[in-house]
This record gives C-alpha cells, structure tokens and sequence, in this order.
C-alpha cells in the first residue's frame, strides 16, 4: 500500500470516529431517579458545611426544582417565585473556592450531594476524549466563558449533572432533564410547565 493509501485510510477512520462520537452511541445510560431515591438523602448547607438537610425538606411542602451543576437556570428564579416554586443548587464537592466562584452565577441556597444521589442513580460520566469531540460541548463551554462561567477544574469535574422538578409531598418527580454532554441545559419552558403542574401541600 502507498503512504497516500495509508493516509487516507486513517482519514476516513478518524473521521469515522468524529462522527460517531457526536451521536448519542457512547453516552452514558441512566435509569430514571425515584422519589425514593432522593428523598431522604442528605445534603450539606453551605457556607455552614456542618449543617445537614433531608432532601425532601426542600419540596415536601412548595416543591422546588433543583438544579445539579446547571447555573443558567438562576434566570427563571422570578418566574418560579411568582408560582410559589423553589430553585435549589446541587454540587457534588466543594473543593476550594468551588462554591464561592459558583454564587456570583446563582441567587439562591447551594447544598453539597456529597453521595451524588442527585447526578442519577449511578451517575454518569463524560471522557475528557469524547468530551472534545463532540461539537456541542464546544459549543456549551464557548457559551459559558463568554458569560465569565469557568466551571469545575478539579475533583470530580467530568460526571454529568441535570434538573429536576419535583412535586409537593409524594407528587413526585414532575421533570427530570439529564445532561447528555457537558453544559447541555435544560429547555427552559418545559421546566416552567413542569413547575406549574406543583399541588402545594398543606
């Protein structure tokens, strides 16, 4: 075979894998999350790292959506509030000034899921690899530095979040949204929907 043969031959397999890459083949599978699941996990309140919460605190009475690592949603904040709705932050860790550089981005209560219960019942990861080859993840990480948001660089910095919407009492999961790739964020009206859909408790 000549080296031109040879070339093209790695060509096309790259190729190959970079568009393969950008489907939905590798990702990671979940089940869906369970009230059961969440609900009597423990969260951590921050900046007072030593007090700890049941979960089901934060919905039981208003439901509340609560975001893993999705801080674009801080902007339906007053839109939540009109319906009597909760929006919670969920990180994993709090590894350094994690936490203190997340706030300027979300207006609200930040709880640490050091068990990750809220990152799905096994929680998913992303490779670094597969990461840069998928043309959306480019597209998200642009999008986040243009607005001064750096993210997670150390720790655990490469298992995917998402967004739930979660009934008051056993009402239930209302809206869950997986992130498939890194900073694939939730369809803001389906998230509103969902909340309007809470039954306050009494």
């Amino acid at each position: 075979l000549s080296v031109w043969s040879v070339g093209l031959g790695v060509l096309v397999v790259w190729l190959s894998g970079l568009i393969l890459a950008n489907t939905d083949l590798f990702l990671t599978k979940s089940a869906p999350s369970t009230l059961e699941h969440l609900e009597n996990m423990e969260l951590k309140s921050t900046p007072a790292a030593d007090k700890t919460v049941k979960a089901r605190s934060l919905w039981e009475k208003t439901g509340a959506v609560l975001m893993a690592e999705a801080a674009e949603l801080s902007s339906l904040k007053p839109q939540l509030e009109e319906l009597g709705v909760s929006l919670y932050a969920v990180v994993k860790e709090d590894i350094g000034t994690e936490i203190q550089n997340f706030r300027p981005y979300f207006n609200g209560e930040i709880f640490v899921d050091e068990k990750q219960c809220f990152y799905g019942p096994k929680p998913r990861r992303m490779g670094l690899g597969l990461g840069l080859a998928r043309l959306g993840v480019w597209q998200n990480l642009l999008r986040a530095r243009k607005k001064g948001y750096q993210g997670n660089k150390k720790g655990e910095g490469f298992i995917l979040g998402g967004v739930y919407v979660i009934g008051a009492g056993k009402q239930g999961i209302l809206l869950e949204h997986r992130e498939k790739e890194f900073g694939d964020k939730a369809d803001h009206p389906s998230v509103l929907q969902a909340a309007k859909k809470i039954k306050k408790g009494k």
